[in-house]
């Protein structure tokens, strides 16, 4: 009889669970227009040196992406010479991927504390940052509807197959079966199979990044252009006229302008971006609502709790506190009408204080009582706290639909305090790399949004002179 001991190493999964979100239709660097990061410096994984997968792998997973082999050797590339060509330019080439790689997985495993010393961030800080920095590396300087150069699209997928790779050995441990010894003894025999929140959310996110690559490679040929802001050419001159006719905020000067023809957009061009913003709208929403599970399955750090306000009023502030205190009907759209919210930084500043004062308000609903006036009976006591009970489970609440309306007011929000000290102090690898990924992914996306409401918003323009 086998051993009962070991495990079951050929688990197989025919069936996947349907995806979290699907698409049916943070330091980075500061020239990206939608950017939600603490990142300050950029890092890198290199790729397991086994060349022979285990069964940790996830066999439903190859539906959604083929992922080369992740080990490049000198060795191997020396063993693959004929096929590059034979010529010392390509294997010079592909050594010096091989030491890029190398040195940014030595920086990913010094913590990106280059003395060595120990005092780098943890493993999953240290991921994400390099998730967040690879984005700002291939797409912070991306400001036009045009396919992706092959270079920077190459250094996309190869270097986040690599960081990708350690989910692949993220799993959980389950009986499979079960086993009754002849001396009565039941023995659970175990298994091990991906970690459910990445079996579900990975392959999702791996999908709408090839549909955002997707969208970009169909625009190969337009009917639209750009022109740099500083170009003195002939069709400089009419760019000056769209710029005027776009409005553009003067903190975005250095993006290029869309050009049309003077009689604007042909119906079918117009349709098919009108196509392509759709289904970029829906990715962006599909990744924020990975991003923002993920972030709400993170544990909240102590040294938040340290920060917090006395009391809820104080951090939310009188006006608001009287709203939402009332007991006639609550609207959060009509209170943060009266907060008079005029830009996108007063609306973090105000979110900042909602999320404060709503995990106040939960700390107290969620106590086991206090010290009380000594003078009243104990159903007195008992009485005064279950209304302090209600009212702060009531203000609790209130307060996180308050904030799920201001976020959808401001749907380019950048990340509240908790939400950057969750991922600061986070120690999950498969969270970190859940919340980077989707996090990159949701500014793609908006992005692709943005610069395709320019165009369409100048050819709506250009029809109505």
């Amino acid at each position: 009889m086998e051993s009962t001991s070991t495990f079951d190493e050929s688990l197989e999964i025919e069936g996947r669970p349907s995806t979290a979100a699907s698409c049916s239709t943070p330091g980075c660097s500061s020239s990206i227009d939608y950017c939600r990061t603490i990142s300050e410096m950029s890092c890198f994984s290199e790729p397991s040196s086994s060349e022979e997968h285990t069964a940790m792998l996830w066999p439903a997973a190859a539906k959604l992406r083929v992922r080369a082999k992740p080990v490049l050797t000198k060795v191997g590339m020396k063993q693959h010479g004929g096929d590059l060509g034979g010529g010392g330019g390509e294997e010079e080439e592909a050594e010096g991927v091989i030491e890029l790689m190398k040195e940014r997985f030595s920086k990913l495993l010094l913590g990106e504390d280059m003395s060595g010393s120990g005092k780098g961030v943890c493993s999953a800080v240290a991921i994400s940052n390099a998730i967040t920095n690879l984005y700002a590396t291939v797409f912070g300087q991306f400001w036009r509807l045009e396919p992706l150069p092959q270079e920077k699209k190459e250094m996309w997928r190869r270097e986040m197959e690599c960081l990708l790779c350690v989910c692949d050995y993220i799993v959980e441990f389950y009986p499979s079966t079960v086993q009754n010894l002849k001396d009565g003894t039941i023995l659970e025999v175990m298994a091990t199979r991906p970690r459910s929140d990445l079996y579900i959310n990975l392959p999702a996110l791996e999908k709408l990044d090839t549909m955002l690559l997707e969208i970009l490679e169909s625009f190969e040929k337009t009917e639209f252009w750009y022109v740099d802001d500083g170009d003195r050419s002939p069709s400089a001159n009419i760019s000056r006229s769209f710029r005027r006719v776009l409005k553009r905020n003067e903190e975005k000067w250095w993006r290029p302008i869309p050009c049309l023809p003077s009689y604007g957009l042909t119906a079918k061009s117009r349709k098919d971006l009108k196509q392509k913003r759709d289904c970029a709208n829906q990715i962006h929403k599909a990744a924020m609502a990975i991003n923002n599970g993920i972030l709400a399955e993170m544990d909240v750090p102590d040294s938040f709790f340290a920060t917090l306000p006395k009391s809820g009023r104080a951090g939310i502030g009188d006006t608001a506190y009287r709203y939402l205190s009332t007991t006639e009907q609550f609207c959060s759209d009509y209170i943060l009408d009266c907060l008079n919210i005029s830009n996108e930084h007063e609306a973090l500043e105000t979110a900042d204080r909602i999320e404060a004062s709503m995990y106040v308000w939960q700390r107290k609903a969620s106590s086991a009582g206090g010290g009380g006036n000594s003078n009243k009976s104990s159903w007195e006591m008992m009485k005064d706290f279950m209304v302090d009970l209600d009212k702060n489970a009531m203000l609790a609440s209130r307060a996180h639909t308050l904030l799920l309306s201001l976020k959808q007011r401001y749907p380019s929000l950048s990340q509240t305090t908790l939400d950057s000290m969750k991922i600061q102090y986070n120690k999950d690898l498969g969270q970190a790399i859940l919340e980077s990924y989707s996090r990159v992914l949701e500014s793609f996306a908006f992005n692709l949004v943005s610069y395709i409401d320019d165009v369409l918003y100048i050819d709506e323009s250009v029809k109505k002179r």
